[in-house]
């Protein structure tokens, strides 16, 4: 699936390159056609001439001799249409009558007294460009074709080197990903063991909490590397039971700074989306609050149904606020370095938002605090 996404996007790419050639060759291909135009016309006016003068020097020699007939120098493309004094046809090489449309070339010449009693002889052709159409759109379509099929040889032999580096570190962060997995698991574990045996431990709660940051950043990344390759299916669960797992696991990191969680969770609300994709939602948001709250302050979580049935699942926490929310969504950007972080936690959220239509509503005020509200239809 991933090489044929980068197939179309080459694909896409060579078309673009040729387009843009194309449309830069526009400009001298409309001066070229107009000049190919003109030697055209300019051909065929001397073509209507000389054989306007075949016929005079027919008429001529015809009324020069002894002969009885006269032979009419016929073509196969180029009607003659001769007229005595009074302006009526003696002979005319076409049945059609003269057209006076511009596609149309007509001469006339004033003939000297003759034989055949001929005043005036109007010579007529028609104008064909459509060879000289087909053969712009000839040139022009080859040259289009030869840059679309140049330019994806050579972005496809450029983007080469860079596919098999992009495997070989998917490959790595697969690998990586996969080693880190048990240690953490281990760690954790081993931990809130001794979490439970020394209660009053400031380094054993430090490092628990550490190490269920690291497990968040673990999980982000995850869901990165695995969002265009796993299907995350949808399944019916009770949201206000997994809320309440995903708080716990929150409360020591929110102990740390001394910031009390108050739960306002009604209970029996189910909701239809995966399990995977909404403890990213809910994970990232809590740790942002309790990231970004002040100290000893509170972080309020609520989860309710709305008067049109809708799910309602929102965090407000007392801390800083947020200075631009039009940017808190896009990928690696962070409102301060100083709290580390990737930058990508609100942007995966932003992502399975879009993908499940779950409405996000945020309302911030410096120095105030930040709520952030999900609506699950």
């Amino acid at each position: 699936m991933k090489e044929l996404v980068n197939k179309n996007h080459l694909i896409k790419l060579s078309i673009s390159y040729a387009l843009v050639i194309v449309i830069l060759i526009f400009i001298p291909t409309y001066f070229y056609t107009k000049s190919e135009i003109k030697n055209y016309t300019l051909n065929q006016e001397n073509l209507v001439k000389q054989h306007g003068l075949n016929i005079q020097r027919a008429i001529y020699d015809f009324t020069n001799s002894k002969n009885d007939i006269f032979y009419f120098p016929k073509s196969f493309n180029i009607n003659a249409y001769i007229y005595n004094i009074d302006n009526k046809i003696i002979y005319a090489s076409s049945n059609k009558e003269i057209s006076h449309d511009k596609s149309f070339i007509i001469k006339k010449f004033t003939l000297n007294k003759n034989r055949l009693n001929a005043k005036t002889l109007v010579i007529s052709k028609k104008l064909n460009l459509n060879e000289i159409y087909l053969k712009i759109s000839i040139l022009v379509l080859s040259i289009g074709l030869f840059t679309f099929i140049s330019a994806y040889l050579i972005l496809k032999q450029t983007v080469t080197p860079y596919k098999k580096a992009n495997k070989y570190l998917d490959r790595f962060f697969n690998d990586a990903m996969h080693e880190l997995k048990t240690p953490l698991g281990i760690l954790q574990l081993n931990l809130e063991l001794l979490e439970d045996k020394y209660e009053d431990s400031k380094e054993v709660k430090r490092s628990l909490n550490a190490v269920k940051n690291l497990q968040l950043t673990y999980e982000d990344i995850e869901y990165l590397m695995k969002q265009n390759i796993v299907s995350y299916t949808k399944e019916n669960f009770d949201f206000s039971i997994f809320l309440k797992q995903r708080i716990d696991i929150f409360k020591g990191l929110a102990h740390s700074k001394n910031i009390s969680i108050n739960e306002n969770i009604d209970d029996n609300i189910n909701i239809n989306i995966n399990r995977i994709e909404l403890q990213r939602v809910i994970d990232n948001t809590l740790s942002n609050a309790i990231k970004y709250s002040n100290e000893s302050s509170q972080i309020n979580i609520t989860l309710r149904k709305n008067t049109q049935n809708q799910t309602l699942f929102s965090v407000e926490d007392f801390g800083k606020g947020i200075k631009d929310t039009s940017k808190i969504f896009h990928r690696y950007h962070r409102e301060e370095t100083i709290q580390g972080g990737f930058g990508i936690g609100l942007n995966i959220v932003k992502n399975i938002c879009d993908k499940n239509l779950i409405q996000i509503d945020i309302k911030t005020k410096l120095n105030v605090g930040t709520n952030f509200t999900y609506k699950f239809s």
